[in-house]
């Protein structure tokens, strides 16, 4: 018989829960509550939008103690456009199991809420209370963790379960999406120097980033997530060729350190406008089950930890099954064996976080 964990996380790959889908991720709240439920576990599906709820379970052992929070989202992003590769699939193929989620991250939630059954029916905690959290939204605006976070929450730890492969991650790059408007002046392409066209400054604006901030950011290495990065993303300008462009808007991804703030970020952008002169050039348990000792180790893209950690004060990791590398790509898939196994890191995290016994 297949493991039960598997069967879920086959049940909830196939339930499509990425933006424009109606009720986006009810399906997979639904899903999880069902499986809990029907293995003695309450959970709460609470609506942080219409039909669009967190879900929330808790283990307590009723003895006060340490909180680790389990954290997952139930949101994915859509299928790759061009390429639909193994869609919604569920199935399992050659050791792994493919479809949209599959790493990023039905695995770990899957893997999660089995942690929570094994503690519920034999593995009870010492002390303290461990709570799982299957969150909307991460994969746009975090708003199913910064409900999590409005709702009073506070915990001693948090592992966020991101595709790592099952190792640790101890933080990743903090993420802004900014957008930056240039006014210019329209007129005739036939006379373009009575007008000022904002595609233009757009462009040398854009210039000054690659000449000058780029290489202040390379500079600025962090000795575990490495440097800043920006990255522009998109452009879209004017209103039709023979048209002086009067408008043009550059959306920018910027990626921060520790050490850097909203305000230096903004800070860094508003000075390029002004053309200056360039500037100066829980992981006892990953070892228990798989054998391996941690290594530090960063998270490459953005997370609800940065949420729970800058917001709620939690000390995050980051760990869960699969490879981000497969995450958003047409072929996404993860190893059966790395979302059992990722049930048991959770399940051994949580019983050693707590004070508890195997």
């Amino acid at each position: 018989m297949p493991d039960p964990v598997i069967t879920l996380l086959s049940e909830l790959v196939r339930i499509p829960s990425h933006p424009g889908v109606p009720r986006q991720e009810f399906g997979v709240a639904a899903s999880l509550a069902e499986f809990l439920t029907q293995r003695g576990v309450a959970s709460r599906l609470i609506e942080v939008r219409d039909g669009r709820p967190n879900l929330i379970a808790r283990i307590d052992s009723g003895r006060p103690g340490p909180h680790l929070v389990l954290c997952g989202h139930t949101d994915t992003v859509p299928l790759n456009r061009d390429e639909p590769g193994v869609g919604f699939s569920g199935a399992v193929v050659a050791g792994a199991l493919c479809g949209r989620g599959a790493a990023d991250m039905k695995g770990a939630l899957a893997a999660m809420a089995a942690a929570l059954v094994a503690l519920q029916a034999g593995s009870s905690l010492a002390a303290g209370q461990v709570t799982f959290a299957a969150v909307i939204d991460e994969e746009m605006e975090s708003l199913g963790a910064e409900a999590l976070i409005a709702s009073g929450l506070r915990a001693e730890g948090a592992i966020v379960g991101e595709p790592t492969g099952n190792r640790l991650a101890l933080g990743h790059k903090g993420l802004e999406w900014l957008e930056i408007a240039f006014a210019g002046r329209a007129a005739h392409g036939g006379t373009p120097e009575a007008g000022v066209n904002a595609i233009n400054a757009a462009a040398h604006f854009v210039a000054l980033v690659e000449q000058r901030l780029a290489p202040t950011l390379s500079a600025r290495s962090h000795p575990l997530l490495g440097p800043p990065t920006i990255n522009c993303g998109t452009i879209v300008g004017g209103d039709q060729p023979s048209t002086v462009a009067g408008h043009c808007l550059l959306r920018v991804d910027r990626r921060s350190v520790p050490g850097e703030s909203f305000a230096s970020v903004c800070g860094e952008l508003r000075a390029l406008m002004d053309d200056p002169p360039p500037p100066p050039p829980p992981r006892a348990a990953c070892a228990s089950v798989t054998g391996t000792a941690p290594r530090d180790d960063a998270f490459p893209a953005w997370t609800d930890a940065g949420l729970l950690a800058n917001f709620a004060s939690i000390p995050c990791v980051i760990c869960g099954p699969g490879d981000l590398s497969v995450a958003h790509t047409p072929w996404e898939s993860v190893p059966v064996a790395q979302v059992v196994e990722a049930g048991a890191i959770y399940r051994e995290a949580a019983l050693s976080f707590c004070g508890g016994a195997a």
